[in-house]
């Protein structure tokens, strides 16, 4: 998805995103532990980028790290 780039006053991170993510969608960290989810797209279309609300205590540790979108599971066909 991208890299943490900043953590806004209300604890948000924001992300500078390669495409774009549904909002609701869940975030992981390197080790596929979620860490929040997409709350909002801001900034021009040809630049976006992702804000996250994060699910944990203390979103700073994620700055500068890599953090990847979870796409949601498909059911198969019965």
């Amino acid at each position: 998805m991208g890299k943490a780039l900043s953590v806004t006053p209300s604890s948000s991170l924001i992300i500078k995103i390669e495409s774009l993510p549904k909002i609701g969608c869940e975030v992981a960290d390197e080790s596929l532990t979620v860490v929040g989810k997409v709350f909002d797209i801001i900034g021009p279309v040809s630049s976006p980028y992702a804000v996250i609300k994060p699910n944990i205590k203390n979103p700073a540790t994620l700055l500068n790290k890599p953090l990847y979108l979870l796409l949601p599971k498909t059911r198969g066909k019965k």
